[in-house]
């Protein structure tokens, strides 16, 4: 394809040079017929001797190139142009060297002539480099040989030239050949521009060519669409009419005879004919005011009387909006001449307009005041939200809509202000809209007077005429009956709002909602859609309806439904937003979404999957197929619930089990250690006793010593009996773990119970640890006062050993906090350290009996074990959270009701 577009490219540019060319060679054959005999002048005074020889010359030469000029003009002379014009520059050339060679030779001023002809060559034919070098070689050649030809020099002995001849020739053979070299590289230069410059043309040819090719398929395709739109709307008008016709015939039956459902059905299916009516006729007038074969049917109508109709027509939908809707009539108009169908339908559609974008409390003034003779000026205002003056120049564009996102709030195609425009200007009027946001617009429609004449027959193009023809032959248009009853479907149809009532589009309020029937969130800010999918799914869901995203997503976050039907396009928030949303969040994350589309591209349903959907539907759909999908996600989303149910079940389960393991090993550990605790305590009880009455003895016998040595032996007894305190103390502790003594559970004061702890430990914390406790005066367990005391004097002396062992930057103090908290079912008291903490590894091992991480002699380890058999015993649990360097905490819970 490339070689072939390169072939013609070489064709289309030789066949372009060869016709530039031909047409500067014979321009410089006229040029030269003229001017080489007019030398003869020159002749005359340089070489007056020579004016016979050189004028018939001249003659013969302007003879040459007159042949040339005559050969250059036929085929022959078009295919040879090249030869040709080599020819006709050699004839001038020739015929001033052979004057040279008769004149004066070298010393001959005839060579400027050379150089006229390079010149002329250069300027008016324009050769390439080839010959531009060509037609140099010529012309040196030539001078040469006159020269030497010259009867004065003596060929053979050109040493003997004197000093003026050799001066005056070499000057003459510089200067042509530096005119030479600049013809030929100014010829270079000029031919590259000139191919690039036939190339750039050729380009935009082949372009502008494309252009009127394609603008010519864009016509065709245009009145294509113009045929098409006014075949398929009548094509269209046709099964509609045959539909509204049988509707209103059954819903002219009573209300007992129908049913309060079908009634609705009935009403749904109308009114929403009747929009699809009003946008096929606009449609088709748009096609006919396009082609040209809307012919307007002027009238004589009263303006007072029409502009308080339209009104009228229209005030019911102000109010409903809560629109004050004014009429302003100025008294000198009277009455005026025009198509009164076309302007009802032109300010028709401005007054919806002013409705649809007007919020509720505004005010929508219509008015008109004349204008120049005869002429009418109508307008429309209101107090809306107005258009952003970037917007203004598209208002009247067809098909153009301010927001064209799926979040849009207002419907519509974008015909309305077209069809306006395009109406106006069959009047030969013209309309202009002035706006500020957040202010309003204005609307203002100019007519001028039409001339008074009889009304035209509507011409009708013949695949117009063949569409409607089924229109007349469905509805037996020959009866005057059936063609005045369409007549008044299709004014009708365009008094018909193109809008929701306000309303049906407010947020609907959820009614009370049971546990019987699954819950089914239906989305579409379609009030018709709304009522349809509930009268058909409400049977076997409880239906929430949301007419808009926002709503949806409350609603689902609220009621946690089992199935979701939203529409794809809706306001404040699209379809595809709302399971963006959904899906974001924990409780609707799983919940399945059945998604409503017009759309049935691989785009769509890959972004609705993508966005989080399960399902799609494309409209319009059947509502058999509507519910099995339905049913099917609300089977699905049930079972996927009870199996995440059974697995939370089976989870807690094995949890339990696991706990169950631990504390069945950890009581046969406490049980063997209780039995050889027993032993211990039994063989230790004995020794202990004999030991202590020695000690009471040696008291005795104190009194007896020297005076001098009684400090000594009383140290020496008080830290035998402190040895033995701590032996006594260990046995205690054993016997409390080997025999555990449960006693009755009493309601206790925690506060009171904490403050007992603190004074048996007193001499540990007094100045040195700080104590912070929140704990309220009001705060009651169930327990055994001395054995929880016990617990917290254990945890209470842990801490303050812990906090001794630690140093504390400066701005610290070593801290104890004692806090508390509740929990449904459960109290949890806190005591918190800002010690050195515990290290991971060591937390998992601290409740097991003997397991210490203290010095020898400080602990053998069965403080904590015994704390967690005493709230073990209580019902409880205690639990030690810590980090190194930062805080150790243990944690007291204690159950409301402990167990037995």
């Amino acid at each position: 394809m490339k070689a072939t577009s390169q072939a013609v490219f070489d064709e289309a540019y030789a066949a372009y040079e060869r016709r530039v060319q031909v047409q500067n060679y014979r321009v410089a054959c006229v040029l030269g017929i003229i001017f080489m005999p007019a030398g003869i002048s020159l002749d005359w005074f340089v070489y007056h001797a020579q004016v016979p020889v050189f004028f018939v010359g001249r003659l013969v030469s302007s003879a040459l190139l007159a042949v040339v000029w005559f050969l250059l003009g036929t085929d022959f002379g078009r295919r040879w142009y090249r030869a040709l014009g080599l020819v006709e520059v050699s004839i001038p050339i020739l015929c001033i060297s052979w004057m040279i060679a008769l004149a004066e030779g070298a010393n001959s001023t005839y060579y400027a002539g050379l150089n006229i002809v390079l010149m002329g060559a250069g300027i008016v034919l324009r050769w390439g480099l080839v010959d531009s070098l060509v037609l140099l070689a010529i012309a040196l050649v030539s001078y040469l040989v006159a020269c030497f030809a010259h009867p004065l020099i003596d060929v053979g002995a050109l040493p003997l030239f004197d000093g003026s001849v050799r001066v005056t020739f070499f000057n003459n053979l510089y200067f042509l050949v530096v005119t030479g070299v600049f013809i030929a590289t100014g010829n270079y230069f000029f031919s590259r521009n000139r191919f690039t410059e036939f190339q750039l043309r050729y380009q935009l040819d082949q372009n502008r060519a494309e252009l009127e090719a394609t603008n010519a398929r864009l016509r065709e395709l245009d009145e294509a669409k113009s045929r098409f739109f006014a075949n398929i709307s009548h094509e269209l008008r046709t099964p509609l009419t045959l539909l509204l016709a049988p509707l209103e015939s059954i819903r002219a039956r009573s209300a007992a005879e129908l049913g309060p459902q079908t009634r609705d059905w009935l009403d749904t299916m109308h009114a929403n004919g009747m929009r699809l009516l009003k946008l096929i006729n606009d449609l088709l007038d748009l096609v006919r005011l396009e082609s040209g074969q809307l012919q307007l049917r002027p009238e004589s109508f009263g303006v007072a009387e029409f502009l308080r109709g339209l009104c009228s027509a229209v005030n019911k939908m102000a109010e409903d909006k809560r629109i004050r809707l004014v009429a302003e009539i100025d008294a000198q108009v009277a009455s005026f001449w025009g198509d009164r169908d076309k302007l009802e339908k032109v300010f028709l559609n401005l007054l919806f307009n002013a409705i649809k974008f007007t919020p509720a409390g505004g005010t929508i003034t219509f008015g008109v005041q004349p204008t120049g003779i005869g002429g009418l000026r109508f307008y429309v205002q209101d107090t809306g939200m107005g258009i952003p003056p970037e917007q203004l120049q598209h208002v009247f564009t067809r098909f153009w809509q301010a927001d064209n996102s799926a979040q849009r709030k207002y419907q519509g195609v974008g015909i309305g202000l077209a069809l306006v425009k395009e109406l106006v200007e069959a009047h030969q009027g013209r309309v202009e809209v002035q706006s500020q946001v957040a202010v309003g617009t204005r609307f203002d429609v100019d007519l001028p007077a039409l001339e008074q004449r009889p009304a035209p027959e509507l011409v009708t193009a013949p695949e117009i005429k063949s569409a409607g023809a089924a229109v007349a032959g469905s509805v037996v248009a020959a009866a005057p009956k059936e063609e005045e009853w369409l007549s008044r479907l299709y004014r009708r149809a365009e008094l018909f709002p193109a809008m929701t009532p306000v309303q049906a589009s407010l947020p609907r309020q959820a009614g009370p909602i049971s546990g019987g029937k699954p819950r089914l969130l239906v989305a579409d800010d379609e009030p018709d859609m709304l009522r349809y999918l509930k009268s058909h799914l409400d049977e076997e869901f409880q239906v929430l309806e949301a007419v808009d995203g926002r709503q949806a997503i409350e609603l689902a976050q609220q009621y946690e439904p089992d199935v979701i039907v939203c529409d794809m396009m809706m306001p404040e928030m699209d379809g595809l937003e709302v399971c963006r949303q959904l899906r974001q969040r924990h409780t609707t994350e799983h919940v399945p979404i059945l998604l409503l589309t017009a759309r049935a591209d691989e785009e769509t349903k890959i972004a609705a999957l993508t966005a989080g959907a399960s399902d799609f539907l494309t409209k319009p759909f059947s509502t058999v197929e509507l519910r099995v999908r339905v049913q099917n996600l609300c089977a699905s989303h049930k079972l996927q619930r009870e199996l995440a149910w059974q697995n939370k079940k089976l989870t807690a389960t094995l949890e339990q089990l696991k706990e169950t393991e631990t504390q069945l090993v950890q009581s046969e550990k406490l049980a063997s250690l209780g039995r050889l605790s027993a032993g211990i305590i039994h063989e230790i009880n004995n020794p202990l006793n004999y030991v202590r009455t020695a000690l009471h003895e040696l008291k005795r016998k104190q009194r007896h010593l020297p005076a001098v040595e009684q400090p000594d032996f009383e140290e020496v007894l008080r830290d035998t009996e402190e040895g033995v305190s701590r032996v006594v103390q260990i046995i205690s502790d054993l016997r409390t773990f080997a025999h555990p003594n449960p006693v009755a559970m009493v309601e206790l004061k925690v506060r009171e119970l904490v403050e007992s702890s603190l004074r048996f430990c007193a001499n540990q914390w007094k100045d040195r640890v700080t104590v912070e406790s929140t704990l309220p005066e009001e705060l009651v367990i169930l327990g055994n006062r001395h054995k929880l005391v016990q617990v917290f004097v254990n945890l209470l002396q842990n801490s303050f050993d812990a906090l001794a062992g630690k140093s504390f930057a400066e701005g610290q103090s070593p801290t104890l906090q004692i806090l508390h908290r509740l929990r449904p079912g459960w109290t949890i008291i806190s005591v918190r350290d800002n010690g050195p903490g515990m290290d991971p590894s060591t937390q998992g091992k601290v409740f097991d009996p003997f397991f210490t991480t203290k010095e020898v002699g400080k602990g053998i380890g069965l403080g904590l074990s015994i704390c967690y058999q005493i709230m073990a015993e209580h019902g409880g649990r205690i639990e030690v959270t810590s980090e190194v360097g930062k805080f150790c905490e243990f944690a007291l819970e204690f159950p409301e009701e402990p167990a037995p």
